[in-house]
């Protein structure tokens, strides 16, 4: 019997040591300058559950993503959403964004934005808020293809900006 209490025990220690895994929260966004339609294309990747919460926190908590429903207000809380927490500088001069729009790809919510008429980088700077105002171990993973340069910048809410200098 006591061997048998033994067992049980030993096969329950790693469950509950399994069910404290921390869960990794991250973002990844990539950027792309297409120099001849003078464009910079930028598709971000953000898990949908964390998406969700925060757009429920800050604008309908009755939201749900990926359902169909309301699609067109969703749009709209996530335009406004990522054009306050993401902020691209092209030669030291902020630029617009233009949200394209969003589709759901497996556990994620993929947004397309695009810059216009951009004729040259020289400098490209890169903010990226995303979820940080919800959680403190959010990593934002940026990569980007400028001027046939290839860069990664992992942000994190006390270091949230990557400077790219091409001069």
């Amino acid at each position: 019997m006591k061997s048998w209490k033994g067992l049980v025990v030993i096969l329950i220690i790693p469950l509950f040591a399994f069910s404290s895994l921390h869960k990794y929260y991250v973002s990844v966004t990539k950027i792309d300058y297409i120099k001849e339609t003078g464009a910079v294309q930028i598709t971000s990747r953000i898990f949908i559950d964390d998406f969700e919460k925060l757009l429920r926190g800050r604008y309908d908590e009755a939201l749900v993503l990926n359902t169909g429903k309301s699609e067109d207000q969703i749009d709209i809380y996530i335009e406004k959403y990522l054009k306050l927490k993401l902020q691209i500088n092209i030669n030291t001069q902020k630029q617009p964004l233009t949200f394209i729009g969003k589709a759901y790809e497996d556990d994620k919510v993929v947004c397309y934005l695009e810059i216009e008429n951009v004729q040259e980088i020289n400098q490209f700077e890169v903010k990226n808020l995303v979820l940080f105002d919800i959680f403190k171990k959010q990593r934002n993973i940026v990569r980007t293809f400028i001027n046939d340069k290839n860069k990664t910048f992992v942000l994190i809410p006390k270091k949230d900006k990557g400077l790219l200098s091409f001069e």
